[in-house]
């Protein structure tokens, strides 16, 4: 047992240091685990749920487990330290290997949780024990979860502002796991006089583990290269964390692919008929009512490409492309592959980029209204994104709109995702759309779902202009027709309306691309 009379010479508020840093660590693997588990399997609320309800169980496991250690406290609390250093510093390199070559990865993943959380469980109860003898209990109690609830707000707030933006899922793992092991290291001084001898081996050991950690910061960069190759089929080219999404793009013999958070976006190879078939329609749609679109809309779509097509029309005048990532639009300017592919369109004097969430973006007052909308968002496959499909957004939008403006929206695949694409397509008609459904073929996606809406009369799509048809590698006159008769395997089913209280979309969207979903580098849902 301790004694109390050398325990009173240490100094205790460094131990409730101790315990801010501790609970911090503690949080940041959880959402560490929770947010690497959205970006590889999808489904966030589900990957969320399912970790934080295995970490506060594996806490209640390891705080029921402290009251059989009876001797030796300040000896285990250190040990501990070490143990979670390693473990949840090296955790999300490991997982990222991890779901590239483990077939089980829900039982490394959930197992990885477990141990993380029944070590944590541990520490506070160890670390009151050690205290409790010198410390006022209520004033123990008090100030020890005081410090453990500062340091959940720490890491809560910090670790999407600071943490992953700045340093990523790896070099923020490591970090951490690194204090770790300086709250341990440290501990063998700092707990010296309730410590038994000999010191050196518990020493020598978070020695180790904090070089071991160290070097594997600096290598972090190599060891996020190598774990994300794992998870996809072809080279990485390019990798960047931003405030919003992980941005990869990947390079094979066919050419290079835009990947956020592990979506495939688009594939070089055919994107031209994603684009086309989302941007053609609608000004043959325009042309059919004698009208002709001059101020045109882009929300989402910041890889430039949607603007690429918009630019071939020579009678539009202003194109504004809303899209919440300065790191995707800089990297359609900046990265030369994409920049190619695009034609530069970011940088043509027509088009204006605005960084902004176009949900808020919309609540603004907009002079004058704009002839003609694309909505390229990314697949609902979380409230984020779904608040993006609902009647709320698409009532905003109608408030921006010219009378007889047409909007063109990507809808999901309404072969894999059926009730996702007509959920909003009734969904667009309960704003008060008229909607015009159609699909194309994109080998890389499948058969893919858009629709035409408008206020007004929606008049079919006529001919193509015919400077623009003949610039068109996918889309002519024919195919144009054919794009708007809907196969029976794809046609109307019965669905909610999406609605900002009920976020229908994002539940039916999960459970379609759930049986499809894979690896990143083969994943069919998409953009």
């Amino acid at each position: 047992m301790h004694d109390p009379g050398k325990m009173n010479r240490a100094p205790t508020f460094l131990l409730y240091i101790n315990v801010l840093v501790v609970a911090t660590c503690g949080l940041v693997y959880e959402l560490l685990a929770g947010t690497l588990a959205s970006y590889v399997l999808g489904d966030s609320v589900t990957q969320f749920s399912l970790v934080i309800g295995v970490y506060l169980s594996a806490l209640g496991i390891g705080a029921w487990r402290s009251r059989f250690i009876v001797d030796k406290l300040a000896r285990v609390f250190l040990e501990v330290e070490l143990g979670l250093a390693l473990v949840g510093g090296l955790s999300a390199p490991l997982l990222f290997w991890g779901f590239g070559h483990v077939g089980a990865f829900h039982l490394l993943l959930f197992g990885t949780v477990l141990v993380i959380g029944i070590m944590v469980g541990l520490e506070l109860p160890l670390l009151m024990r050690i205290l409790q003898e010198h410390v006022d209990f209520k004033d123990l109690v008090s100030r020890v979860l005081a410090f453990d609830y500062l340091g959940a707000l720490l890491a809560s707030v910090l670790f999407p502002v600071l943490f992953i933006p700045k340093l990523g899922l790896v070099r923020t793992s490591l970090t951490f796991g690194i204090l770790n092991a300086l709250v341990g290291l440290w501990g063998t001084w700092l707990l010296a006089p309730i410590l038994r001898p000999p010191l050196p081996g518990l020493r020598i050991r978070g020695g180790a583990a904090l070089a071991l950690l160290l070097i594997a910061w600096w290598q972090a960069d190599r060891l996020t290269r190598l774990a994300e190759e794992s998870l996809f089929s072809s080279p990485i080219v390019y990798a960047r964390t931003s405030p919003f999404q992980r941005i990869v793009v990947t390079r094979n013999s066919l050419g290079f692919q835009l990947f956020l958070n592990g979506n495939l976006q688009f594939n070089a190879i055919d994107e031209y008929r994603y684009h086309e078939a989302l941007v053609h329609p609608l000004f043959a749609s325009a042309a059919s009512a004698g009208r002709t679109p001059r101020r045109v809309l882009v929300l989402g779509g910041g890889d430039g490409q949607a603007v690429r097509e918009i630019l071939r029309h020579g009678a539009v005048e202003a194109v504004t492309l809303v899209d919440i990532d300065p790191a995707m639009t800089g990297v359609a300017r900046d990265f030369p592959p994409l920049a190619a592919l695009n034609r530069d369109a970011l940088e043509d004097p027509r088009v204006r980029v605005v960084n902004a969430d176009a949900y808020v973006w919309l609540e603004r007052p907009v002079e004058p209204p704009f002839d003609a909308v694309f909505i390229d968002f990314p697949d609902p496959n979380n409230f984020a994104l779904g608040k993006l499909y609902t009647t709320g957004f698409f009532r905003r939008l109608r408030q921006c709109l010219a009378a007889e403006a047409t909007v063109a929206i990507q809808g999901t695949s309404p072969f894999v995702a059926r009730r996702s694409f007509w959920c909003i397509v009734r969904t667009m008609e309960a704003a008060g759309f008229q909607v015009a459904p159609y699909h194309a073929a994109v080998p890389s996606f499948g058969v893919w779902g858009y629709a035409l809406a408008s206020v007004e009369r929606l008049p079919a799509p006529g001919p193509l202009a015919p400077p623009v048809a003949s610039q068109l590698r996918y889309l002519s006159d024919a195919t144009l027709r054919e794009l708007f008769s809907l196969p029976p395997d794809i046609g109307p089913v019965p669905v909610e309306i999406n609605r900002l209280d009920n976020q229908a979309l994002v539940r039916y969207y999960e459970e379609e691309s759930r049986p499809w979903n894979c690896t990143a580098a083969t994943r069919p849902l998409a953009p």
